[in-house]
């Protein structure tokens, strides 16, 4: 009869391919923040360039999306980094 149990050599890999994973969405994660960040500054720039030239009503439309959008950033990179943590966390168990 075959034995069932997994060997440590394919637990290990399998563990490997998790960590490998988690690292990928980690990496897209932080991307994904980046990208928002320079959103959230083009609309922050664009609220200021309203307020300029004397568009309050807009401006102050288009500030409020760019604290949201930075609220979302900086949701984001904690998010990557509590993962990024949790995993070395639980390899050096």
């Amino acid at each position: 009869m075959q034995d069932l149990t997994p060997s440590s050599n394919s637990h290990d890999s399998i563990e490997r391919a998790i960590i490998q994973e988690r690292l990928r969405q980690a990496h897209y994660s932080f991307n994904l923040t980046l990208i928002a960040t320079g959103v959230s500054v083009c609309i922050s720039l664009a609220s200021a360039g309203l307020f300029l030239f004397g568009k309050l009503p807009e401006s102050g439309v288009t500030a409020l999306g760019g604290v949201a959008s930075s609220a979302c950033c900086i949701r984001f990179a904690k998010d990557a980094n509590d993962r990024l943590d949790k995993m070395l966390k639980e390899l050096d168990d």
